[in-house]
Formats: C-alpha cells, sequence, structure tokens
C-alpha cells in the first residue's frame, strides 16, 4: 500500500515524530525540564514522516528573526535506507503544492555533525550556501525552484 508514497503528513505532537526529534541536534531542552506536546513552533507548518517511522521532515513558514525569507527546513534526520537527497527533494514536492514557488532554505550547524562536507545531502538534492549566522555560525542554505 505505502510502496511509493515517501512522506506522510502527521500532526505536529506526533508521538513517534517526537522520538525521532528529540534525536536531533536542534532539539531545545527546557531547564524547568517541561516538555511541550508541540516541537515544531509557530508559524504555518508541515510535518512529515516516512511510512516506516524511520525519518522525520519539518517545514515552517514564520517571521525569521534573522531576516530570512521563505519557506524552512527547520528539521530533517533520516535514520532509515533511503538516501537522503531523495527524501529532500520528495518533500520539496509537498512543500511546493502547499506555498507555490517559494525559495527554500535550513540552517546547518556545522559543529553538530560528523560529516566533514556540512550539508552535503541538501547539496546532492541541488541546494547551496547562500550565507552563515551571525550568532552560533549556522550555514545557511537554499534553494529556489524555477517556475
Amino acid at each position: 500500500m505505502f510502496d511509493d508514497i515517501v512522506w506522510l503528513k502527521i500532526k505536529d505532537g506526533n508521538g513517534t515524530a517526537r522520538k525521532l526529534f528529540d534525536r536531533h541536534y536542534s532539539r531545545y531542552l527546557y531547564k524547568d525540564g517541561r516538555r511541550p506536546k508541540l516541537f515544531v513552533g509557530p508559524g504555518e507548518k508541515m510535518v512529515l514522516m516516512t511510512p516506516d517511522q524511520s525519518a522525520l521532515f519539518v517545514w515552517r513558514k514564520f517571521i525569521s528573526g534573522d531576516g530570512q525569507e521563505g519557506v524552512n527546513c527547520s528539521v530533517f534526520r533520516n535514520e532509515g535506507p533511503l538516501l537522503s537527497s531523495y527524501l529532500i527533494l520528495e518533500a520539496e514536492k509537498l512543500a511546493y503544492e502547499r506555498w507555490g514557488n517559494q525559495r527554500f532554505y535550513t540552517y546547518i550547524n556545522p559543529s553538530k555533525i560528523r560529516s566533514t562536507n556540512p550539508g552535503y545531502c541538501f547539496k546532492k538534492a541541488g541546494w547551496s550556501v547562500c550565507g552563515v549566522t551571525k550568532v552560533n555560525k549556522l550555514i545557511i542554505m537554499e534553494k529556489i525552484l524555477k517556475p
């Protein structure tokens, strides 16, 4: 049944998705120990999980504090067998269906990943480095779809 379905749309707060999110390097732990049910944050959002529950992708459209415009990939975690670049391309299709021809962007923290080529899977999916944040020196990557 799910042979050609790559992503399933799920709700923010999904328990299985939260477990994947909890293993993502961007996971914020509150000092007071609270664990809000929702983990994506404010704004328009699309939470995606693979049918085998091994990968999580979150799109978010919100007002960025650093002037970035477009639709943000705020979380991507792949613990499954599918190529990350393939999963990214498939997630882009769903974001395009929802928001149209928008700029896609993401932040990569090179100090939190093992790769010697931070953002490699995004690069393989056609994304490019467009800057570095002033705070925390996060790499900003983007993809602008051509109509």
